[in-house]
């Protein structure tokens, strides 16, 4: 059993931060090695730097088990024993805090920039090379052909064989955690909404739980039966976009097109609860910012009702064609330990046969009283990755449905005062590519002192490069977009 003591929360509590448990470096080591052992995971690791070279690390670890998120810290000068030779999860989080924070994790196996903070020159070239004949490199980015964002992709390869794959990003990293410090603002939600595009539902709601256990409000029922709407809502545009994606990515245009056009059905279910395609403008401290009368509701349940039907005839042309599932099965294949070794979360791990939802583990709003069965496959291949989507498209109509039909009565926004000071909070939401955290601290006068944000694919995108190996080269267009991680969510 762990030594080290660690301060218990729960997913949306406060805790004062003199309560927050401070141990030795060793214990802090010995801490989150031994509870990831154990099951946990690592939600958040991240420090706070001091200005004199030295820092203050914390841990935020998830217990899904236990449905408990134990926080750890301790205060670090310089430098201190890397913790990802034994806890691989931590290698990203370990980098992130070298270039923030001038502490050096001693013993990281790779410790370079991952975003490139001054003076760190951005395009640093110390990649991974791997020696031999025949060994060739294929480089990609970050300029793309398509308008998509920047990001770089090195593969070590022998003829089309990929032995490894390097992602470098941090090409349009925005300082956002940075201008957070200090609100909550007038500001600040926008940049909530906008931290990565198409998960603004997601990334609201999760700043919107931390502004309400940091204000002690009470969110009414009614509107948190509409956020859940507009996270699923989110969820079902994003997959069903994503299976469209996957299909032309193969050259299977009919259901590339029908999955396309789908998409923007559900893109538009969102626009009737608040004119905005991506829901800005909805989620809101409090509550939500729009009220839906019942002529929309109706007019919801008839849309989501023909989506279903209309999405339900474009996967079925995937799975009963023999040529997309021969492009699909066996390729990109995330075994289930590289998915635990690593802390894969979302999609990506419940398609590696991982239960991991955030909705199960760690129910907030409305899902602690309305629950949505989680939806795995054991493959953990790219087939894997499209077929979970379909399952949660149904299971996310089906909850949808189930709202809108007992709505409850009531008002849809509550007042949020001032945050109170010297305190803490951990919210996490499952976003629809997997666990969105946010972290909030507040100082003495109740403004933001630090904010983490852990956007899904910060976890992730080590998970496509060990997809990547012994894979064709011409197999990654197709992997990547069976995680279709985001660019801007990882470059905060």
């Amino acid at each position: 059993m762990p030594t080290a003591r660690s301060t218990p929360a729960s997913n949306g509590e406060r805790i004062a931060l003199k309560s927050l448990s401070r141990v030795s470096m060793g214990d802090f080591h010995t801490g989150v090695i031994d509870r990831v052992r154990g099951g946990a995971r690592i939600a958040a690791l991240f420090g706070q730097a001091r200005g004199d070279g030295t820092a203050r690390l914390f841990a935020v670890l998830a217990d899904g088990a236990a449905g408990t998120l134990p926080l750890l810290s301790t205060d670090v000068i310089k430098e201190y024993p890397a913790l990802t030779p034994e806890c691989p999860q931590a290698h990203g989080f370990e980098r992130e805090i070298a270039e923030q924070c001038g502490v050096t994790p001693q013993g990281h196996p790779w410790l370079k920039p991952i975003r490139f903070h001054a003076p760190v020159v951005r395009g640093a070239t110390n990649f991974l090379r791997v020696e031999g004949e025949e060994i060739h490199e294929v480089a990609v980015g970050p300029v793309h052909a398509g308008i998509i964002e920047p990001g770089h992709f090195r593969f070590q390869c022998h003829g089309e064989n990929v032995l490894h794959l390097e992602v470098a990003l941090g090409y349009q990293h925005r300082g956002l955690e940075r201008a957070l410090v200090g609100g909550p603002n007038k500001r600040t939600i926008h940049y909530m909404e906008t931290l990565a595009g198409d998960t603004s539902v997601g990334h609201a709601t999760a700043y919107c739980q931390a502004v309400e256990a940091l204000t002690d409000c009470q969110v009414p029922a009614r509107a948190q039966a509409l956020r859940g709407v507009a996270l699923e809502l989110e969820r079902l545009a994003n997959h069903t976009g994503d299976l469209g994606a996957l299909a032309g990515d193969v050259g299977y245009l009919p259901a590339a097109s029908f999955c396309g056009r789908i998409r923007g059905d559900f893109l538009n279910m969102t626009v009737l609860l608040c004119g905005s395609r991506f829901g800005r403008g909805f989620v809101r401290p409090g509550g939500v910012g729009f009220e839906v009368d019942d002529t929309r509701v109706a007019q919801l349940l008839e849309r989501i009702e023909q989506a279903l039907r209309d999405v339900t005839v474009a996967t079925h042309l995937l799975w009963s064609t023999s040529s997309v599932r021969a492009r699909f099965e066996n390729v990109g294949t995330v075994s289930r330990k590289i998915c635990n070794d690593l802390g894969l979360i979302g999609l990506a791990a419940r398609a590696c046969g991982v239960e991991r939802d955030v909705r199960q583990e760690f129910p907030f709003g409305i899902y602690r009283f309305f629950q949505v069965p989680i939806s795995t496959f054991h493959t953990g291949d790219v087939f894997a990755r499209a077929y979970v989507r379909w399952l949660e498209i149904q299971r996310s109509v089906a909850f949808v449905r189930d709202q809108l039909k007992t709505l409850p009565g009531g008002s849809i926004l509550a007042e949020a005062k001032s945050p109170v000071a010297s305190a803490m909070v951990v919210s996490l939401v499952e976003g629809w590519r997997g666990e969105i955290c946010h972290v909030a601290m507040t100082d003495e006068h109740g403004k933001f002192s630090h904010y983490k944000i852990v956007d899904p694919s910060f976890h992730n995108w080590i998970g496509l490069a060990m997809a990547m190996r012994d894979q064709q080269v011409s197999d990654f267009p197709l992997c990547n977009k069976s995680f279709n991680l985001s660019y801007c969510g990882h470059d905060l």
